[in-house]
């Protein structure tokens, strides 16, 4: 069984996450933004998993994270779920706090993100990137630094295995009642590559919709592109990857 980090687990595809990966008797590490949204984990805390607290639009929170479970058992695998659809908190929240994680946490040796189908719409483009949030944040353009982030650690750590998950337009808060795709599918793919040990969860690099994997934004797997991205984000937070 593996000890699994599932960020933003208080709700939504999180939440499920966690809870599946619990039922099959996995370590599981839960995380919500304030000890208000931590009471939405009481259940899963009762089962036996564990809690931590911080707001990822604060980067030293992020930091506290990581020297914290660094201090614990070491890590199997991470599913980097935390995000928000509109805001000024879009790039913290979405690409600063997993690259911090990526950068700073030890041990684990899969790593999951969680992308979008709006990611295709993003803008291959790192200037003027409000990364601190004092201003709204492009969704799509968040989506496709995280999909880029994903591929470049799949590169540059070949003993790491690292994959971009599109969930789908699933009915979450996020998602909203209306959304089509289907919730119990939504969360299926990142459990699988956390912790299955079949063949195909057991690759790297890829950008996953219901276990199939799919061509992402051609800006993904340009590694010219990636660089300049890692390059900005060490500069922008103070750590290198």
């Amino acid at each position: 069984m593996s000890r699994i980090l599932v960020t933003g687990s208080a709700d939504g595809l999180g939440h499920a996450a966690a809870d599946a990966l619990l039922s099959a008797g996995h370590d599981v590490v839960v995380h919500a933004r304030n000890r208000q949204r931590a009471a939405d984990l009481d259940t899963l805390v009762t089962r036996g998993a564990e809690l931590v607290v911080g707001d990822f639009t604060e980067r030293d929170a992020v930091r506290r994270i990581a020297g914290e479970l660094n201090d614990a058992k070491p890590l199997d695998a991470v599913i980097h779920n935390a995000g928000v659809w509109s805001g000024p908190a879009v790039m913290p929240v979405n690409i600063i706090a997993p690259y911090l994680l990526t950068a700073l946490l030890r041990g684990p040796r899969r790593l999951v993100y969680l992308s979008s189908g709006s990611h295709f719409g993003g803008r291959p483009s790192l200037d003027g990137v409000d990364w601190r949030g004092r201003s709204e944040g492009s969704y799509a353009d968040s989506k496709l630094f995280v999909t880029t982030l994903a591929a470049a650690v799949a590169r540059l750590r070949p003993e790491v295995l690292s994959n971009a998950v599109d969930p789908g337009w699933v009915p979450t808060r996020m998602g909203g009642p209306g959304a089509p795709d289907d919730l119990e599918l939504g969360h299926r793919t990142q459990e699988w590559l956390a912790s299955s040990d079949e063949p195909q969860a057991l690759t790297t690099g890829g950008y996953w919709y219901h276990r199939e994997q799919l061509r992402p934004h051609r800006a993904v797997h340009d590694e010219a592109f990636q660089d300049r991205l890692l390059r900005t984000l060490a500069e922008e937070t103070g750590t290198a990857l």
